[in-house]
């Protein structure tokens, strides 16, 4: 059967990248403006008169906590998370049940046929059950950290949103399924596995790993630089961590109780999204109700499960779910004597939250690779630095041992009839790329395959499976990135805080000068003063640069047409000049042709050709509405920004758009004695209706600066806002 067919049948029971936003909030709800900015004042105990716990809050509604103990530690921990996301995390866990139909009706009625599809709340159950009793007393402490709040702050936090109350350990490790497992490895990944291409993703991100060697200070320093959409299960929490023999920084996402990118006094990693594989999608053969493998008939396991569906009036209405479970995995759609399965890798692996915790309290690499290489994350590439000097890039994750094919060949829906094809275990953490400490000095990703983690090249991709990661490639993203590295022998810790913030388009520098020459030699009038204009260009995408709008609409011109050869590029990539292919145009006349269109377009819509990019592309956020700096991903921009539609300009009518997705959390670390860090998170670290802190930190980035980092208590005591004890 054709794939589109199959994708047709599919898309039915498929949640699409619109369902891991928020459906429209119900009118139910009511949201009550919270008051984060509050004078400075004594701790005041929130649970115990001899405290355990300190929650620091600082002027940038960061927390700071300083626990006695671990439990000590996840209380006040869920606690802060409710009092900056309340309604966020509440909502997320109400979706993670699968019962959001049956809290806010029928817009999440998709969602929850996704949860029960693929089994999330009973293996959550199941998770728990496995955990260490020291784990199980953790998680339960931070829904109870969480609970506490909603008992003693329910005016601040939406009437819709509380009917999830109380919060319970299982809903922590279901929500990490449904964040992980069913949504950065499966969810809208299916759909792009079913059309024939590479999986598609939620997010990007940026990572580097410099060296001593070439480090001014002779420390090693590390970029954190994750790229996702800005809100929903995407949202980034910043917050210290700190009990007796250990003390992390960092970030994670909204609901989950352990960090997921951090340093410590003595190392830190990040990750970004891998190219790696660890789902499939089976199509095999039925009669009637049961499945044909390995030349035999077996019964399908079937089950019913009654999902609850508010109705605006109030009301409940059973939706009947037909939930059905081969050996592959829940079965997605039948149809015409076929059925497709989806098997997902990780789901036996329970104790990520463990994992984590273990990698925040290493102190050196060794120790940091015990912990990572349990394998507990199923997923993301691991850049890593340390106090030590050391450097390394992992490719972390289940990669399924697959008995034949490359990594192409899986990304479609495979045979599923025969047990030849069906993987039963994965790759162990050492039979996966990995380089500690390369000749270079320096690591990289952005979301490209491993091999091009760093130039010269340190890995050979013959030395492992064809089905572990694509063949080499950079795409522009990564060759700006591994540019600014190669260019500069040895970076300060203020150029690391600048470097995050490049915008210069790595696509305009294969191109424009081919370009310019195009359109005065072969062009028209409007091609000519195109011309002008992109010579003149800077080839960044900064609020004030004229240029960068013309130069996109070219680009994304030049993608959408159809080449003869099947390629705009006179030259394509190629692995031996990795930073200075795909070079030139093919077709110069036809180039030239093609940027008169798209001048007329530009001066039709905006009234100029060098219109500045920033009063197009807006950062916008409440009463707040600022230029932007920063550009798409598939031209180059090392600082990724990802736009929405949003009403015209009220004046000239030109279209505007509003940055949704890109840079959210960003941080630049020095493990020097003692360790320096800043950090910004783009969209602030509170998503609660009312408070500063949902916009204080967007000034920052329109003018490309970030914050410092206050990792000590003596760094921190100036700026604390509000102190609370536990």
């Amino acid at each position: 059967m054709p794939r589109t067919s199959i994708l047709t049948l599919l898309l039915p029971l498929i949640p699409s990248c619109a369902l891991f936003s928020a459906p429209p909030p119900p009118a139910s709800v009511d949201t009550v403006p919270v008051q984060a900015a509050v004078p400075v004042q004594a701790a005041v105990p929130v649970q115990a008169v001899d405290p355990r716990a300190e929650l620091l809050w600082d002027t940038y509604g960061v927390p700071h906590i300083f626990a006695d103990d671990a439990g000590a530690l996840f209380y006040a921990h869920g606690w802060a998370q409710m009092r900056g996301h309340a309604d966020l995390v509440l909502r997320l866990y109400g979706q993670s049940r699968g019962r959001a139909a049956e809290y806010w009706g029928e817009p999440f009625a998709e969602s929850d046929t996704w949860v029960h599809t693929n089994g999330i709340p009973g293996r959550a159950a199941a998770w728990l059950a496995q955990q260490p009793e020291h784990m199980r007393q953790y998680l339960a402490a931070f829904a109870a950290g969480m609970n506490e709040y909603a008992r003693r702050n329910p005016d601040a936090i939406g009437a819709a949103w509380q009917q999830v109350l109380p919060v319970t350990p299982t809903d922590i490790l279901a929500h990490q399924q449904r964040v992980i497992q069913y949504t950065f490895m499966a969810g809208s990944g299916v759909v792009g596995m079913l059309q024939g291409g590479p999986p598609a993703q939620p997010g990007g991100s940026n990572g580097w790993a410099i060296a001593p060697s070439r480090s001014a200070s002779g420390s090693a320093m590390l970029l954190a630089n994750p790229h996702l959409p800005w809100g929903d299960l995407f949202t980034w929490f910043e917050v210290q961590l700190s009990v007796p023999g250990m003390n992390a920084y960092g970030a994670t996402l909204v609901g989950f109780p352990i960090l997921a990118i951090a340093f410590n006094e003595n190392l830190g990693w990040t990750h970004t999204v891998n190219t790696i594989d660890g789902v499939d999608v089976f199509e095999f053969s039925t009669l009637g109700d049961a499945y044909v493998f390995d030349g035999q008939t077996r019964a399908f396991e079937d089950s019913v499960h009654v999902l609850q569906v508010r109705r605006p009036d109030g009301t409940l209405q059973e939706m009947r779910l037909a939930l059905r479970q081969s050996v592959h995995g829940p079965v997605l759609a039948q149809r015409d004597g076929r059925a497709w399965a989806l098997r997902v890798a990780g789901v036996d692996r329970p104790h990520l939250m463990q994992q984590y915790w273990d990698m925040m309290g290493a102190t050196n690499l060794n120790e940091f690779e015990n912990a990572l290489s349990w394998q507990q994350l199923p997923m993301f590439t691991v850049i890593y630095a340390d106090r030590g000097g050391n450097i390394m890039h992992a490719f972390n994750g289940a990669v399924p041992v697959r008995p034949w094919g490359d990594w192409y060949y899986w990304q479609g829906a495979v045979p599923g009839d025969s047990s030849a094809a069906l993987w039963t275990r994965t790759h162990d953490y050492y039979s996966l790329p990995r380089i500690v400490n390369p000749a270079s000095g320096w690591l990289q990703n952005s979301n490209d395959p491993p091999w091009t983690t760093t130039l010269p090249y340190a890995l050979d991709p013959r030395a492992y499976p064809a089905y572990v990661a694509p063949q080499p490639h950079m795409a522009f993203r990564s060759q700006r990135s591994a540019r600014m590295l190669t260019e500069d022998a040895s970076i300060t810790f203020e150029e690391l805080n600048a470097y995050a913030h490049d915008t210069r388009l790595e696509a305009a520098d294969h191109v424009v000068q081919d370009l310019v020459a195009a359109g005065r030699a072969a062009g028209d009038e409007h091609a000519r003063a195109a011309a002008d204009v992109l010579e003149a260009w800077d080839r960044t995408t900064d609020a004030d640069s004229p240029g960068a709008v013309l130069f996109m609409a070219f680009f994304d011109a030049l993608q959408r047409e159809v080449w003869p050869n099947g390629s705009a590029w006179d030259v394509d990539w190629r692995s031996s000049a990795p930073l200075s292919t795909p070079d030139g145009l093919a077709d110069p006349v036809r180039a030239a042709a093609l940027l008169s269109r798209v001048a007329i377009e530009v001066d039709s819509l905006h009234g100029t050709l060098d219109v500045p990019w920033g009063s197009v592309y807006r950062l916008q956020r409440d009463s707040v509405n600022l230029p932007a700096s920063g550009g798409p991903s598939r031209a180059g921009a090392f600082r990724v920004l990802e736009f929405s539609t949003i009403p015209p300009d009220p004046a000239s009518g030109a279209p505007r758009f509003q940055a949704t997705g890109g840079d959210g959390f960003i941080a630049a670390v020095e493990f020097s004695t003692p360790v320096r860090a800043t950090s910004l998170l783009t969209y602030g670290n509170w998503s609660q209706a009312g408070s500063p802190h949902r916009t204080d930190q967007l000034g920052l980035f329109s003018r490309k600066e970030m914050k410092p980092v206050w990792f000590t208590r003596a760094e921190l005591e100036p700026h604390i806002i509000l102190r609370e004890s536990f």
